[in-house]
């Protein structure tokens, strides 16, 4: 189930880059002027409106859409009262997709400066596809991913940075391209999660920005569809953190929550498979991103003959596009050479509720998900900021 709220465009909508309102990068920069940090932006235009406070703290919920927002609303009354005063929808950045949102979150870039431009890319040169959520230490994150973070840059300030989030992600390399700069401390669960927040809110007398991370929501929309009995489930979960997060801020502190995308069911029906249509697979050397937006790297002189059949056999269930094409949208902001060749030749941006599963060239799970996301539907992209004052 997907719920539109008033007045924003229908959750099956595409959109373009120059949608307006604020987006994702726009959120530490904005808690940095706040802090004082010299020289922070303040996009958002958060200063006046949390004048005085010394101490941030930052909470991505992943899979945590606008479009959700009503859908969790019944079981989560914090949320659903957090959601009717205090939040306004930002966008996530395209592709749509923890990896790439969580590196634009931490660095205040575009994904195309940041360059982790896909749940799973091709390491130029290679054919080697990386997984950023499986990521060690190859390619090095200081170089796969060159940009500062806003994390670095408080702590540089003399900001106090911490960052919570499930102990198998510290000094990951995901970890290490979006939050390098803050002190990790491992927190699995909801109620976990907001008491280290918490504590490392409180720890110190000087300014103080705590980056959180929750995952449950997203996996359980994965594993069984948004709105299922275990969606509800985490969806109260959820709420239960907030509520402890809200009731323990210190009175010169805010918390900001927000969301790396939202999710949408993909039905039997609207469902290809690359790997077992001979179409598909003709031209194709090797296949990255994920379900709903694809990446095609092709053989030698096939960019042409990979376009028209994959356009042939999707028709109106995707948009199939050249990488000049798709960068040339705005969506990714300027790609640098250096990270061009992490796009494939060709991109597959699927519409309404279909997928292009590869049911052979991923893991067998990847293809029996119930929600997906990553393309640039209203529903996918559009996330929530709360701005809570302690």
């Amino acid at each position: 189930m997907i719920a539109e709220p008033g007045g924003g465009p229908a959750p099956l909508e595409v959109l373009g880059p120059d949608h307006g309102g604020g987006r994702i990068a726009d959120v530490l920069p904005s808690a940095l002027a706040v802090l004082g940090v010299p020289g922070a932006a303040d996009p958002l235009g958060l200063v006046p409106a949390l004048a005085g406070v010394r101490r941030i703290a930052v909470l991505l919920v992943d899979g945590l859409g606008w479009y959700q927002l009503p859908t969790a609303a019944p079981y989560a009354p914090t949320l659903a009262g957090l959601a009717a005063t205090v939040a306004r929808p930002l966008i996530a950045g395209f592709p749509s997709t923890t990896p790439t949102s969580l590196v634009s979150l931490g660095t205040g870039v575009a994904p195309g400066a940041h360059g982790v431009l896909g749940f799973t890319v091709r390491v130029p040169g290679t054919d080697r596809v990386l997984t950023h959520t499986d990521w060690a230490a190859d390619p090095s994150p200081l170089r796969w991913q060159p940009v500062p973070t806003q994390l670095e840059r408080a702590r540089a300030a003399g900001v106090t940075v911490t960052v919570v989030s499930r102990p198998e992600f510290g000094g990951s390399g995901l970890t290490l391209a979006a939050n390098r700069g803050g002190d990790f401390q491992g927190a699995a669960g909801g109620d976990a999660v907001a008491a280290a927040m918490l504590a490392a809110l409180s720890a110190g007398s000087g300014p103080t920005l705590v980056s959180g991370y929750h995952a449950d929501l997203d996996r359980h929309g994965h594993l069984s569809g948004v709105d299922s009995a275990p969606w509800r489930v985490a969806a109260t979960e959820v709420d239960a953190m907030l509520a402890q997060l809200v009731d323990g801020l210190p009175p010169d502190a805010a918390l900001l929550v927000t969301a790396d995308h939202g999710q949408l069911d993909v039905p039997a029906a609207h469902r290809f498979d690359l790997d077992t249509d001979p179409r598909l697979r003709a031209g194709v050397r090797l296949v990255a991103g994920e379900a709903r937006v694809r990446y095609l790297h092709v053989e030698p002189g096939a960019v042409d003959d990979v376009l028209a059949a994959w356009s042939e056999v999707l028709g109106a269930a995707a948009r199939v596009r050249t990488r000049a094409e798709m960068v040339a949208t705005g969506w990714f902001g300027p790609v640098p050479e250096e990270h061009l060749g992490r796009i494939g030749d060709v991109v597959v941006t699927c519409n309404d509720t279909y997928a292009v599963m590869a049911s052979r060239t991923e893991r067998p799970m990847a293809s029996k998900l119930v929600a997906y996301h990553g393309s640039d539907t209203a529903a996918e992209l559009t996330v929530p900021l709360l701005v809570v004052r302690g």
